[in-house]
């Protein structure tokens, strides 16, 4: 640039300072002297107030960008989750950084960690937030949790937490990755974007300019990730569309999984509000966000029924009646505990369910302390845990036999006693066969019902192949009600049986049975 320095703006903290100098540090590869300018913005001057519903609204931005429109620096280098959705007149994004881990990240005092419970903090916890976006998704977990404001830069919030003003907090992951601070004092539990929906553009630096600066903004494009700036596009489309003069709390995940969008966002009113959440897959981003938006404004409440028997305070029922929609429950078969004698020797237990660790643990077993545990899903290792005892394994994939793939690499040569129902089904052995040795071991069996009132709710959730298998028996599907299933093992069921139109929940778990049941409600 002519042996100009290019001039950074940041601001003051730590983790901005990092940012500006890995900026700082990328362009030196490419030849470019820079040096940074120091700005103070409104978020730093105030610390006695909560920036609740302030989240990409330029609380943390305003300065620095008026500072780059009069010219006094060059460059800003921004958290791009910190930005409004549109530029000021002048200005404009013309590069993004590749995104670092966009998860949540939860800090737990040790003396406050309860492993039953989830999030393993313990119940009536004090949990620092003052973000709207994470004390909803936080409280539609947990809605015993005190939230209390926390403010402060990435430092000034742990030292918060070490002083017990908190029991836990809550900070993206990708500012405490990038301090490289110690943290093991504290326990440490990762929410995954899937689960535990960011902030829109999370762990994604954006890098702003004047508008007619066509010299930087083309030394930028040597560090510019197009690919994070595809899925990020999508998430701040999202945001921007939902704002409209109100301010929400908003959270949205998009990322690309071989040619397909996967987006999952998440939209409450309030911070004390339960968050509706939906799901949508696409092969391209184009309208992807309008669609999204479009979804949420159709949701209207439904009648819904779900194949087991309704359990209260869970996620699931949880996020229907919080939303108005009616709920009704019951099991379409019977279960009934086998009874087993001793177990064989095995390096692994594998549990394909939660009645399978039900049926399991009930005739008090003798395990080898040696044993490890697998669970098929996060519902599973629940069950697990709350009987004290601790997985191993845990599967990550959506089908059960991408799930049986990435635990035949950990259990390779070695033997896997799987507890399970007289007719289930055996994918997970599939995988195992020629790499670990396994044994089957039935504690309980299912019986459909012989009889039951007819079901005419307008969303039918089927939690196995057992209870489709009984309600089929008894009644047909309409054309008016929508199918929604809570896994490919049981979505595989009701396609043989002909029942074609059916929505599979992304996983097992609580969170996206109820989101699939939400994204189905705005197409009736």
């Amino acid at each position: 640039m002519q042996n100009k320095k290019v001039i950074i703006g940041s601001r003051g903290s730590d983790l901005a300072l990092w940012q500006a100098h890995f900026v700082q540090d990328s362009l030196a590869k490419n030849g470019v002297e820079t040096k940074i300018k120091i700005i103070k913005t409104q978020g730093d001057k105030i610390q006695n107030l909560s920036f609740d519903k302030l989240e990409g609204k330029g609380f943390f931005t305003k300065e620095i960008e008026d500072a780059l429109l009069n010219s006094e620096i060059d460059l800003a280098v921004h958290s791009h989750k910190d930005l409004p959705t549109e530029s000021p007149e002048g200005l404009k994004i013309v590069a993004v950084s590749e995104r670092e881990d966009p998860s949540e990240l939860l800090l737990i005092r040790k003396e406050a960690v309860d492993p039953k419970q989830h999030f393993s903090i313990k119940k009536d916890a004090i949990v620092g937030t003052s973000s709207a976006r994470r004390k909803s998704q936080l409280l539609s977990f947990r809605n015993d949790f005190e939230i209390i404001d926390l403010r402060g830069n990435v430092p000034t919030r742990i030292q918060k937490l070490r002083d017990k003003k908190y029991d836990a907090i809550v900070l993206a992951n990708a500012g405490v990755s990038r301090l490289g601070l110690d943290l093991s004092e504290f326990h440490q539990e990762l929410l995954a974007p899937i689960d535990f929906i960011p902030a829109p553009a999370q762990g994604v630096l954006a890098y702003q300019i004047r508008e007619n600066d066509s010299e930087i903004a083309e030394i930028l494009s040597k560090i510019h990730s197009p690919e994070t700036q595809e899925t990020t596009e999508v998430e701040r489309k999202i945001l921007n569309l939902f704002e409209g003069g109100c301010q929400m709390p908003v959270g949205v995940f998009c990322q690309k999984e071989g040619d397909t969008f996967q987006v999952w966002t998440a939209k409450s009113k309030t911070g004390e509000d339960f968050p509706i959440r939906i799901f949508k897959e696409s092969k391209t981003a184009k309208g992807l966000a309008e669609k999204i938006v479009q979804k949420f404004r159709n949701i209207q409440p439904k009648e819904v029924f779900i194949s087991r028997d309704l359990i209260g305070d869970c996620y699931f029922e949880n996020a229907l009646i919080e939303n108005d929609f009616t709920l009704k429950g019951k099991s379409l078969i019977k279960i009934s505990r086998v009874e087993f004698e001793d177990l064989p020797k095995t390096d692994w237990i594998f549990f394909t369910s939660k009645n399978g660790v039900k049926h399991f643990f009930a005739q008090n077993p003798k395990i080898n302390p040696k044993t490890k545990f697998a669970a098929i899903s996060k519902g599973t290792a629940k069950a697990l845990k709350q009987l004290e005892v601790q997985p191993d394994f845990v599967g990550s994939k959506l089908m059960t036999k991408e799930i049986g793939k990435e635990f035949a690499k950990v259990s390779k040569g070695q033997k896997v006693l799987f507890p399970l129902a007289q007719k289930s089904m055996r994918t997970i052995q599939t995988e195992l066969i020629g790499i670990a040795d396994f044994f089957e071991l039935v504690v309980y069996e299912n019986k459909p019902l012989e009889a039951f009132e007819q079901i005419d709710s307008e969303i039918l959730v089927f939690t196995s192949p057992s209870n489709a298998e009984s309600f089929l028996k008894s009644q047909k599907i309409s054309s008016s009600q929508k199918v929604v299933a809570i896994g490919t093992t049981t979505a595989k069921y009701l396609n043989e049986a002909g029942i074609s139109d059916v929505t599979i929940s992304y996983s097992t778990n609580e969170v996206h049975l109820a989101e699939a049941v939400f994204s189905v409600s705005s197409d009736l």
